[in-house]
């Protein structure tokens, strides 16, 4: 009785190595049936990648066109308004100095006949 165990024993376990073999064999043999597809799926995701690449390349060269184009456009801005301070100092200068002038004017003129107004007030009592 013990030798039937014992080779019931012995069935399993070279039924258990057969199989464990067979599974090998089998993987071995998909392994070697999906390689085409396995490099067509990597020469796929080479080509994905890559054209992932492309696009963030041109989305940061829009990025970068877009910020000098916003830089471009506040120097513009600044220039302007740089100019429009420039400007409007100027004019306020001027006004100034014209209503200086005008001022230096009015008293000239004041004084010249207040002279006037003396003079023949001079001659009236000459």
């Amino acid at each position: 009785m013990r030798n039937s165990r014992n080779s019931e024993f012995n069935d399993r376990r070279s039924a258990a190595n057969d199989a464990k073999a067979a599974l090998l064999q089998a993987y071995r043999a998909a392994k070697e049936a999906a390689e085409p597809t396995k490099l067509a799926r990597q020469a796929e995701r080479q080509a994905v990648a890559g054209a992932r690449e492309e696009r963030r390349i041109n989305r940061e060269r829009v990025k970068t066109e877009e910020r000098e184009r916003a830089q471009a456009e506040a120097a513009v801005r600044e220039a302007a308004i740089a100019a429009a301070a420039t400007a409007e100092a100027e004019a306020r200068e001027a006004a100034d100095k014209n209503r200086i002038s005008r001022v230096i004017e009015d008293e000239a003129a004041r004084k010249a006949e207040r002279d006037r107004r003396y003079a023949n007030r001079k001659a009236r009592r000459a």
